[in-house]
């Protein structure tokens, strides 16, 4: 488990050790508050699985450093309600 850490590969997939240790810190507290793990692993330690999830691409840090999801490009939400009717 700790071995992962230990390699650069993990490090400069995620973009240095600061934007790593951000990352689990944020996945392990939505992991905590119920989030669903995003691989399939016999193990029920948490950090494992956010090493599993990191190593396989599952989740990454954007550019306002928020855990998103592979594939999660939803972007913003939309407003509807600062919308004025005539500009439709």
């Amino acid at each position: 488990m700790m071995e992962e850490l230990k390699e650069e590969e993990i490090v400069n997939k995620v973009g240095g050790r600061f934007k790593l240790s951000t990352l689990i810190q944020k996945r392990l507290v939505a992991l905590n508050a119920g989030s669903r793990p995003l691989v399939k692993i016999d193990t029920e330690n948490k950090f494992s699985i956010v090493l599993q999830e990191i190593l396989q691409d599952k989740i990454y840090l954007d550019a306002s450093n928020e855990v998103r999801v592979t594939g999660d490009d939803q972007g913003p939400e939309l407003d509807l309600t600062k919308l004025d009717p005539t500009d439709l």
